[in-house]
């Protein structure tokens, strides 16, 4: 199993951005976010820049219907 980057919520936002995911809307500190057809519906914790916890950011990438490994070449492209 592929190690989990560390990474913070608006990073993660980012990421899933390139996967095709849109933000809908925001409620307190958490970013609502759907997929590239809107099958897919997943919620974001943006906590002033802190890094998401493992299980948390593991949860995220499951309901996005991504690998491990397909969510770290996402966040790979960001510096381009």
């Amino acid at each position: 199993m592929p190690k989990l980057p560390v990474v913070s919520g608006l990073e993660a936002i980012k990421a899933l951005g390139r996967a095709g995911f849109v933000i809908r809307r925001q409620s307190g500190s958490h970013v609502v976010m759907t997929g590239p057809q809107g099958q897919r519906q997943l919620s974001v914790p943006v906590h002033g820049g802190r890094d998401l916890t493992p299980g948390t950011l593991r949860g995220i990438i499951q309901d996005a219907g991504l690998s491990v490994e397909e969510f770290r070449r996402l966040l790979k492209s960001r510096s381009r």
